[in-house]
């Protein structure tokens, strides 16, 4: 099945050429099926790549996925301001709509507190609406330790160095349906300057570790129910995104170590590898298929009155 996307919306181009099935607005609305409603709330700096990196996961499902582009009024300075009136949309605009699933995106303000953030006051009021307007939200990389900040008070923690690289990871919690039929080990991209606190999450007891690594730490958590569902890592990076971010760190003059478990042999003058692609797509699909299209409620503004949390 389709994602559905604005017809001229950068993406559909690459995910054409890629062969994802691609709907666009105009034939989507002849059909009687109710798409899945996904609201992304894009928070990196780079809009378009992440744009196009999350549309070829949500749409590589049997779902019909309607996705939707929300930002913050805060005026990017990667992404042109007629790309951001064409496409995204303010939370005024979708403060009285409901979803079937969000996405909050990484931002590159993760050695910032939360509260010096100067668009946190915003992103607080989308994630207190979203208890009511969304059934499950996937968090990632920041937007994860923001969300596990917010909603349960879990800090993020400094790290000695970036972590930067491509790590092994194990399922902790067995019969997680998020990870059904995944291999024993698998690998996830990790980017980040700071970590949370394994400790505190298990201190919580609304939620629960689904997988880690012994080198990256913590990766998934959700909490009873899989309405927040945290990732630390960037499961979503295309082959060639942190080699990006590598050679704009070294132009930049930092001291920054070579990704781990990225190039050949640790030689960053090979091309790197991507041993994460299959893992990503049966992680979004997951998510889709059991988190989002089995569990929402056909009448999305049933949402107002379901509770947050599950016993389970």
């Amino acid at each position: 099945m389709p994602i559905k996307i604005p017809v001229d919306l950068p993406a559909a181009k690459t995910l054409r050429e890629e062969n994802i099935f691609v709907m666009d607005i105009r034939r989507a609305q002849s059909q009687d099926i109710r798409p899945l409603r996904i609201l992304v709330l894009n928070l990196m700096p780079t809009k378009i790549v992440t744009e196009t990196q999350l549309a070829r996961l949500l749409g590589n499902t049997p779902l019909q996925i309607e996705m939707d582009l929300l930002t913050v009024s805060r005026q990017p300075r990667h992404t042109s301001q007629e790309h951001m009136f064409a496409f995204y949309k303010l939370f005024p605009e979708v403060m009285d709509e409901f979803f079937d699933g969000m996405v909050i995106t990484g931002a590159p303000v993760e050695q910032m507190a939360f509260e010096e953030v100067d668009y946190w006051d915003e992103l607080c009021m989308i994630m207190e609406w979203s208890k009511t307007h969304v059934y499950s939200t996937l968090h990632i990389c920041w937007g994860a330790q923001a969300g596990l900040y917010y909603h349960y008070g879990i800090e993020k923690l400094p790290l000695e160095k970036k972590l930067s690289g491509v790590y092994p990871h194990t399922v902790t919690h067995k019969g997680s349906i998020l990870f059904r039929g995944f291999d024993d080990v698998f690998y996830i991209p990790h980017s980040r300057y700071t970590t949370v606190s394994r400790e505190q999450i298990l201190a919580e007891p609304r939620l629960k570790i689904l997988a880690e690594s012994g080198e990256a730490g913590v990766f998934a958590v959700s909490n009873n129910g899989g309405r927040h569902i945290f990732l630390t890592g960037h499961a979503e990076y295309d082959a060639d995104t942190l080699e990006l971010e590598y050679r704009r760190d070294v132009n930049a003059g930092l001291e920054i170590e070579v990704p781990a478990n990225y190039y050949p042999d640790d030689d960053d003058t090979r091309p790197p590898r991507c041993t994460w692609r299959s893992g990503a797509n049966l992680l979004f699909s997951n998510w889709l298929n059991y988190f989002v299209y089995q569990a929402t409620p056909y009448t999305l503004k049933d949402l107002r009155t379901m509770p947050l949390e599950q016993d389970e």
